[in-house]
């Protein structure tokens, strides 16, 4: 216990960026644990669906989804998506609804946004359609 003081002592900038990278870490893992919104892996998306009918809600671009999407995926524009627009999923509002974008980090700033707009149960796939087709799990193309 000692060593530690004296590291303290002689290195306070050091021990600082420590204890704030712990706070970090240790804030990050509580966010996660206690978020109304979950991410889940490729498994757990088909468990959604199989299980409790959920809903997978696409917000790439139109290219993107056309070029490959998971069966049965509803496309929402980015545009929209971004402007809060959820119109057309406000049917959906009570069955649980995944996002997927690219790599999983534009659908969470979305699924926040839905939260707020009252849909009860959003997802996020985790990786996006990177981690769904790294999965070797199918997909569909076309309109």
């Amino acid at each position: 216990m000692d060593q530690y003081i004296e590291f303290v002592g002689n290195h306070p900038i050091l021990s600082l960026a420590w204890v704030a990278l712990v706070a970090l870490i240790v804030g990050g893992w509580f966010k996660s644990k206690f978020s109304a919104i979950r991410q889940i892996n490729p498994q757990q998306l088909t468990l959604l669906i199989n299980r409790e009918d959920g809903l997978v809600v696409d917000i790439r671009a139109q290219k993107e989804f056309n070029n490959g999407r998971i069966a049965g995926a509803e496309h929402l524009s980015p545009e929209k998506a971004k402007q809060s627009d959820f119109s057309s999923l406000e049917k959906s509002k009570s069955k649980p609804i995944i996002l997927v974008c690219t790599t999983g980090m534009t659908a969470s700033g979305i699924a926040t946004a839905m939260h707020k707009a009252g849909f009860e149960s959003v997802y996020v796939l985790s990786g996006g359609m990177g981690a769904w087709q790294s999965a070797s799990l199918p997909t569909t193309t076309g309109r």
